[in-house]
């Protein structure tokens, strides 16, 4: 019970920091209007597996190694600006077709593997993620905190990632949005793919 303040209180930065616009949501936006609604939700998974490595390496002190070492530090932050240029560069390049429902769409649709690595890798490979768990682990949540606890931390944390960007993808592929996204498809790769783009030149030049 004498804990219940300091799981809430983890719980509520970590909704909060989910919720603001990054990354994720732009992929996830992505995901969900360029292929499908399964695609967007199996997305929201692999963001919930990268925020468990997030929180592994946190549990297992390497948060801590990674935030001293300058080298580990940019080999992330670049290799995930490197992926964010990468897929922002595929979107504005990707050619506008209409999504229609049937066997067309299940043609352009990518596999569920794809979608969660897609995910995955835009999570794990953002550097202010792990500077986020870091503050997380190393400000708010005390080392005497018993494990079992900062466990139960963990397992909410990715369950409110999943859920928050699956309800996203939900809302975004409802029809009424699907047929203005088609509408405007070609406006729209370009859009996010500038955006993915700018994201990941801000990551590359960011300081600690």
């Amino acid at each position: 019970m004498q804990y219940l303040a300091l799981i809430a209180t983890v719980s509520l930065i970590h909704l909060l920091a989910v919720i603001s616009p990054g990354p994720d949501f732009i992929m996830c936006v992505r995901n969900s209007l360029s292929y499908s609604r399964r695609t967007g939700i199996y997305t929201a998974i692999g963001f919930g597996g990268g925020i468990a490595v997030h929180i592994f390496y946190c549990l297992a002190g390497l948060a801590l190694v990674i935030s001293k070492s300058i080298l580990i530090f940019s080999i992330i932050k670049f290799l995930g600006a490197g992926y964010l240029i990468f897929i922002g560069v595929k979107s504005i390049m990707s050619k506008s077709e209409k999504i229609e429902i049937g066997e067309h769409e299940k043609q352009r649709d990518i596999s569920a593997m794809s979608a969660m690595k897609i995910g995955f890798l835009t999570n794990v490979l953002n550097p202010k993620a792990t500077l986020f768990f870091l503050s997380l682990f190393t400000l708010v949540i005390s080392p005497s905190t018993p494990f079992p606890v900062m466990l139960l931390m963990g397992v909410i944390m990715v369950v409110q990632t999943i859920l928050w960007f699956s309800l996203v993808s939900i809302l975004l592929t409802h029809k009424r949005v699907r047929g203005i996204f088609e509408k405007f498809q070609g406006v729209f790769n370009k859009t996010l793919g500038g955006l993915l783009i700018a994201l990941g030149v801000k990551v590359a030049l960011s300081q600690r």
